[in-house]
C-alpha cells in the first residue's frame, strides 16, 4: 500500500496551531449556534479539562501534557449556552505566576531553565490538575493521576484547593484522573476509581464513592462506600481501567522504568518508561467489594502484547470477563530532542480497538480486532457502563488505516462492525467525544455526541453537537475561546 505524504493527508500547521497559551478567563459568555439548532432537551453542563498554559516567559513545555490545567464549562439551560473557563489555581501555577518564569520540571520532559545541572536531583512533581474533571457531590474535581485532586466550585470554577475527600486521601496520594461511573449495578450509582503506589511491587487502592444522596441510608454524594488495597509484582503504569458489576479490570503493561535519567536531570519521568520486550503484560482483576466476589483475592492472568492507555468497556458473560481496549503495538513516546508539534505520525504506532475475552476458569485470553482504523477516546452509553453494549463512539483518523491526527468521530456497531463517520477534515481536529443519553431514552444510541473541535482554518474552537444515532450534525457553536488540544471531560445533567 502506498502511503500519501503527511502534508497531503492533513495540514500540520493547522493541527499545530492549537498548541497555544490561553490568555483569557471568561465568565458566562453567551454562545450562539453558527449552524443548526441546539436540542431543547440538552440541559446540563459540559466540563472539559486540558493544558491551557504551554509557555511561560518564552519557554515552551516539552510536551503539552506538562501544561497547567484549565477547566472549560459549557452550560446548557433554557436561556441558551454559555461558556466559563478558569485555570486551576494549583500551588505550582500560583508560584510560577508570581515568579513570571518556569520553576518546575514536568513529567513528560519539560525542564527548568539552566540545563541539566539546574534540573538534576530536583524530583518535585508539580500537580498540574490537567487531565480529568468530574463532579462528586457539590464539588467539581480537577484530576491529575500522580497526586490528589483539586476542588472547584461547579458553577464559578473558583479553585477551593487541594481536596482530600474528607480525609479519605493523604497529602500527595495518587488519585486516578480516569474514574468510572457505575450506573447502579447493585444498590446505588457509584464513582469507582483508584490510586497507584508504584515500585518493584505496586499497590492499587480501589475506592467507590456514592454519587447520590440517600437520606434513608444516611449516605451523601461523595461518601466513601468501599475501599481495598491489593499489591502486585512489577512496576505499574496505569492511566485507565474498566469495571463490570463484580470486577475492576486493570491491564499492567509490560513496561520498565529506569529513573536514573530523571534523577540526573536528563529526561522527564515519563520519558524513562520503555516497553519491555521480554516482559509479560498482565490483567489484574480485582473483585469489587460491592459485588458477588467481595473479599476474594485478585485474579492475575497473562495479557496480550502491546500497550494500552484507554479501555472502552468491560462486561461479564458466561463466567468470562470481556474487556475492549485501544491497543498500541508499542509504548508511544516523544524523546528529549523531538518537538511535539513536528512529530512524525508515520513513526508512531496507531491505537486499534481490540476485544479480549478473559476465561477466568482457564486463565487464558482470546483476542479479536474490532477495527483497523486508528482511534482514541472511545466510550459507550454511560448508562450501559459495565454491561454488554452494541455501540461505541470514538475519535479517529480520517483515513481508514495508518496513524494521523484525529479528525473524525466514528460510531461503531460492535456486533456487526458497521460504522458511521462524521468528519471535521480537512481543517478540523477532534478530541474525546462525550455521548449524552436523551432523558427517558429507551434505545442505546438515543442521545447526542458532544465534540470539541479545533478549527484550524479559523484557529479557534467549535462545539459540535451530533445525533448519536446517525452522527448527523445538529448544531455547530463557534466558541469565543481558543482551547488547546485537551484530554478528558464529563457531562453533568441539569436534573
Amino acid at each position: 500500500m502506498t502511503v500519501a505524504p503527511a502534508a497531503e493527508r492533513f495540514q500540520r500547521a493547522e493541527w499545530a496551531s492549537a498548541f497555544r497559551n490561553v490568555e483569557d478567563e471568561l465568565t458566562a459568555v453567551p454562545v450562539k449556534a453558527a449552524r443548526g439548532t441546539v436540542p431543547a432537551e440538552l440541559l446540563g453542563t459540559l466540563y472539559r479539562n486540558g493544558p491551557g498554559r504551554l509557555e511561560r516567559a518564552g519557554q515552551r513545555v516539552h510536551h503539552p501534557f506538562d501544561g497547567d490545567g484549565m477547566i472549560t464549562a459549557l452550560r446548557f439551560d433554557a436561556d441558551g449556552v454559555s461558556l466559563t473557563n478558569r485555570f486551576v489555581r494549583t500551588a505550582g501555577w500560583q508560584a510560577e505566576e508570581a515568579a513570571g518564569k518556569v520553576l518546575y520540571r514536568g513529567v513528560f520532559g519539560s525542564q527548568k531553565p539552566g540545563g541539566r545541572l539546574a534540573n538534576a536531583f530536583d524530583l518535585r512533581l508539580k500537580n498540574i490538575a490537567n487531565t480529568g474533571v468530574v463532579q462528586l457531590g457539590d464539588q467539581l474535581l480537577a484530576l491529575w493521576e500522580a497526586a490528589e485532586p483539586h476542588a472547584l466550585d461547579p458553577h464559578s470554577l473558583e479553585t477551593h484547593g487541594i481536596c482530600l475527600l474528607g480525609g479519605v486521601l493523604k497529602k500527595g496520594e495518587a488519585f486516578s484522573a480516569h474514574p468510572r461511573f457505575d450506573p447502579g449495578h447493585h444498590d446505588r450509582p457509584r464513582m469507582v476509581t483508584f490510586g497507584v503506589n508504584t515500585g518493584p511491587r505496586s499497590t492499587i487502592r480501589l475506592m467507590e464513592f456514592s454519587t447520590e444522596d440517600d437520606a434513608a441510608a444516611g449516605i451523601k454524594a461523595g461518601d466513601l462506600l468501599n475501599d481495598r488495597r491489593d499489591t502486585f509484582g512489577g512496576f505499574a503504569f496505569l492511566h485507565d481501567f474498566a469495571i463490570t458489576p463484580n470486577w475492576a479490570v486493570f491491564l499492567q503493561n509490560a513496561i520498565d522504568f529506569n529513573p536514573l535519567p530523571f534523577v540526573l536531570g536528563e529526561k522527564g519521568a515519563a520519558q524513562c518508561l520503555r516497553s519491555n520486550p521480554n516482559g509479560q503484560a498482565k490483567f489484574w482483576l480485582i473483585p469489587r467489594d460491592s459485588g458477588a466476589f467481595a473479599g476474594q483475592a485478585p485474579r492475575i492472568i497473562d495479557a496480550p502484547d502491546g500497550f494500552v492507555f484507554h479501555h472502552l468497556n468491560a462486561w461479564e458473560e458466561d463466567g468470562d470477563v470481556v474487556v475492549e481496549s485501544i491497543y498500541y503495538s508499542d509504548f508511544p513516546s516523544i524523546g528529549p530532542d523531538v518537538d511535539f508539534a513536528a512529530v512524525d505520525f508515520d513513526l508512531i504506532p496507531e491505537g486499534l480497538l481490540e476485544q479480549c475475552r478473559i476465561h477466568l476458569d482457564r486463565g487464558t485470553v482470546e483476542t479479536k480486532r474490532l477495527s483497523e482504523r486508528c482511534c482514541e477516546f472511545a466510550m459507550v452509553n454511560p448508562e450501559r457502563e459495565g454491561l454488554p453494549c452494541r455501540f461505541a463512539w470514538m475519535a479517529a483518523a480520517a483515513r481508514a488505516q495508518g496513524n494521523d491526527p484525529l479528525q473524525v468521530i466514528k460510531k461503531l456497531d460492535l456486533s456487526t462492525g458497521e460504522r458511521q463517520i462524521w468528519s471535521a477534515a480537512p481543517h478540523g481536529f477532534v478530541s474525546e467525544p462525550l455521548m449524552v443519553p436523551r432523558p427517558g431514552a429507551t434505545t442505546e444510541d438515543d442521545g447526542w455526541v458532544l465534540e470539541l473541535v479545533w478549527n484550524g482554518e479559523r484557529e479557534g474552537s467549535d462545539l459540535v453537537i451530533l445525533d448519536a444515532a446517525d452522527l448527523q450534525e445538529l448544531a455547530v457553536l463557534e466558541l469565543p475561546l481558543a482551547i488547546p488540544h485537551g484530554l478528558h471531560g464529563s457531562w453533568v445533567s441539569a436534573s
